[in-house]
């Protein structure tokens, strides 16, 4: 009980983004997804960079 107003406001949020038409920058898209790719294979490169989980026993590793 009272959830009446909520799911009412969530349905009409819902309808509104689905049915407006936004006008999308497909440039400034294209630019942010292009610098955050080299951003993050950066990122993946210093997943390693010395961190050591001192809870970890080894135990996934073993598993594997």
């Amino acid at each position: 009980m009272g959830r009446g107003r909520a799911k009412a406001k969530q349905t009409k949020v819902a309808r509104e983004l689905k049915y407006s038409s936004h006008e999308t920058d497909f440039d400034a898209l294209q630019r942010e997804l292009s610098s955050n790719s080299s951003s993050d294979n950066h990122h993946e490169d210093s997943a390693d960079s010395g961190y050591e989980d001192p809870y970890d026993d080894g135990y996934d590793e073993y598993r594997r």
